[in-house]
């Protein structure tokens, strides 16, 4: 299994950052091909650091090698040119952890 752990700090809009992300980034992610499973976890309290996480997304594929296949997609580069739009409602862009 590998998964890939998108981050997020806490946004300057968060009614606008929710809104968009649930609308229109979540959408764009389910079309990512091989998608095995996705999580989205609402941080309740961040310890032992100074980072003030908001949300923790995971993303799930079979295999390291398949969710390398799965980033050079059209589906997934559609995500990540989304970045520039849920910018607006982010003080800086989220952290992206490939784990296996």
């Amino acid at each position: 299994m590998a998964k890939m752990i998108v981050m997020y700090d806490q946004p300057k809009d968060k009614e606008g950052f929710d809104k968009y992300y649930h609308e229109v980034h979540i959408p764009l992610a389910e079309k990512v091909p091989n998608l095995k499973n996705a999580v989205v976890h609402n941080v309740l309290q961040t310890m032992n650091s100074e980072q003030q996480l908001y949300l923790i997304a995971e993303l799930e594929f079979e295999t390291p090698e398949i969710l390398t296949k799965s980033l050079a997609s059209p589906e997934f580069q559609a995500v990540q040119g989304d970045l520039r739009n849920i910018m607006q409602y982010l003080n800086k862009p989220p952290v992206v952890a490939l784990v296996d």
